[in-house]
């Protein structure tokens, strides 16, 4: 078998502790309705540092981690015939769904009784090769560069689905809880439906980007903004900001929590919740999603704030993510 340099997870460990080995795996070979990508860059997910750190189930060990993948199709299977050898191509977390479940007939792959993610149930993009049936491999628009493109795929997808989600109208107040990578592509979108955008963040450089973005009003969770807010979306993986969110929500508004992973949402007074004021969950996003996003982000376009780091530099960056020293969207240079 011929070898490829990859980050392996063999355990679940804090980041501090550097949970990650940099080491020579098998290169994976393409089943029948497969593509082999060669990787050039992978996004660094806050679902990755949940996964590295056991907060979620890890139903596969060894694992490599990863979903925000961004490469160049390097070989097909005999009876894949979507994407040829030299196609750049991005994969993201969904990964695989059953088709015949209820969910899936209702359009609602998402929810798939048999869902699989990359990173998770397959090996995923912190390594220098993966492979993906050819149904969940997504053209990139030409207007990104690898390493721009990379944080669209879970950061922007899901981002995506959560104005969806939240039922964000054309010129609405939005108010995001947690500015990083989504945050900063939610916002833009926003602005470009002629929403104002209320951010609520503690990190000075998050509130410059948010203002550079065009942000009406900056301020803490505790903070009260001037108006209140039609939709709220939180992506920062805390429970209370469910009652912050609430508190400064508009009669008949709706609160979209986005993340994967979560604190316990503290016991709350009903009025927080009366006047039909509604919580919402989003889970993963669909291919119609990803594909709908990308070309959404293409028009815009939307200009996505990274910072590149070496593949071998995972567990720094992680642990970076975990301490909110991040600026922008973390990228692994991997090509």
């Amino acid at each position: 078998m011929i070898e490829m340099n990859a980050m392996v997870l063999s355990r679940a460990l804090r980041v501090e502790d550097e949970p990650l080995q940099f080491r020579s795996v098998d290169e994976p070979i393409p089943a029948a309705y497969e593509i082999r990508v060669a990787i050039r860059a992978c996004g660094v997910c806050h679902t990755d540092l949940h996964i590295v750190e056991g907060e979620i189930a890890l139903p596969k060990l060894p694992v490599i981690p990863g979903h925000q993948i961004v490469g160049v199709v390097d070989a097909v299977g005999e009876k894949a015939t979507r994407f040829r050898v030299g196609e750049r191509v991005g994969v993201p977390w969904l990964n695989e769904t059953d088709g015949a479940c209820d969910f899936c007939k209702r359009g609602e792959e998402n929810l798939c009784e048999q869902i699989r993610f990359t990173g998770l149930h397959r090996d995923g993009g912190y390594a220098e090769f993966t492979v993906v049936n050819e149904k969940f491999a997504y053209p990139i628009p030409d207007k990104f560069s690898d390493e721009q493109a990379a944080p669209l795929l879970c950061a922007g997808a899901v981002g995506y689905r959560a104005l969806r989600v939240s039922g964000l109208k054309r010129g609405e107040r939005l108010g995001i809880y947690g500015f990083g990578a989504s945050g900063h592509l939610v916002l833009q979108i926003a602005r470009h439906w002629n929403c104002a955008v209320y951010v609520f963040t503690r990190g000075e450089a998050h509130r410059a980007l948010a203002r550079e973005l065009g942000a009406v009003w900056i301020g803490a969770a505790r903070d009260t903004p001037p108006q209140p807010i039609d939709r709220a979306i939180i992506f920062a993986p805390r429970g209370d900001l469910v009652l912050e969110a609430l508190r400064v929500l508009r009669k008949g508004g709706t609160v979209a929590h986005a993340g994967i992973y979560s604190t316990p949402i503290p016991q709350m007074d009903y009025g927080l919740l009366y006047h039909e004021r509604t919580i919402r969950s989003v889970a993963n996003s669909t291919r119609a999603d990803v594909a709908e996003f990308l070309r959404v982000a293409a028009e815009i376009p939307l200009k996505t704030e990274i910072e590149i780091f070496p593949l071998r530099e995972a567990n720094r960056v992680l642990r970076m993510m975990k301490e909110s020293k991040l600026h922008a969207a973390a990228v692994l240079e991997i090509g």
